[in-house]
């Protein structure tokens, strides 16, 4: 994934929230300083605007399932409570995942890898189709994703690719699609290691993101 992804943990145990931390410190991901309340956690998202929320269920001052409710962001839960109906009211309450407590390093780092791979695929402009909405869930859950064969626009979208690399809009261009369905596809393409996405600083200081061929 091209652009970072700032990630806030929410829990009141201070060590814990410094493994999780260390965990999520890795390519891809900016973790922001941790949160051990619920207030915290507001002031932090009001403030900070995370992408995705790493939250106890159980905070000192409210409920961590709550808060994933009450936000328009991503969330993962971590907690000791494994009793399936507070599994079960965190799904509900829009969180992506549950993870209970104590687990593996490897576990949350792989589900952040996933995560990351999974807003690849969802997090372009425009409509999504269904192959590639299926792609993207099979692959935040871990499951084997379906494999998906070059299409026609597929290929014109990698002949468009020079040496150099290009742009969406160039891609675009090249091929005769809209920017929204060339994004798409390179987006899908990149979460399958075709191409690599690399940012490029123009003139006005702005990012701009570039698409070459592996």
């Amino acid at each position: 994934m091209s652009e970072t992804i700032r990630v806030l943990v929410v829990d009141d145990d201070f060590r814990v929230a410094g493994l999780h931390r260390g965990i999520a410190d890795r390519p891809g991901f900016t973790v922001l300083d941790s949160a051990g309340s619920i207030a915290g956690a507001r002031a932090a998202i009001r403030d900070h605007r995370p992408d995705l929320l790493l939250v106890d269920a159980y905070l000192p001052d409210g409920d961590g399932i709550d808060l994933v409710r009450s936000t328009d962001l991503d969330a993962i839960v971590l907690s000791a409570a494994n009793d399936a109906a507070t599994v079960r009211r965190a799904l509900r309450a829009g969180a992506l995942a549950y993870l209970v407590k104590p687990f593996e390093s490897r576990a949350l780092g792989d589900l952040l890898d996933r995560y990351a791979r999974f807003r690849n695929l969802v997090g372009v402009e425009g409509a999504i189709g269904q192959e590639e909405l299926d792609r993207a869930l099979s692959i935040l859950h871990g499951g084997e994703a379906p494999s998906l064969s070059r299409s026609a626009t597929e290929q014109l979208i990698l002949e468009a690719l020079d040496g150099e690399g290009a742009s969406a809009a160039e891609v675009a261009e090249r091929s005769g699609v809209s920017r929204a369905t060339a994004q798409r596809h390179l987006a899908a393409l990149a979460s399958r290691g075709i191409i690599d996405v690399r940012l490029r600083y123009g003139s006005t200081g702005r990012p701009e993101h570039r698409y070459l061929r592996r």
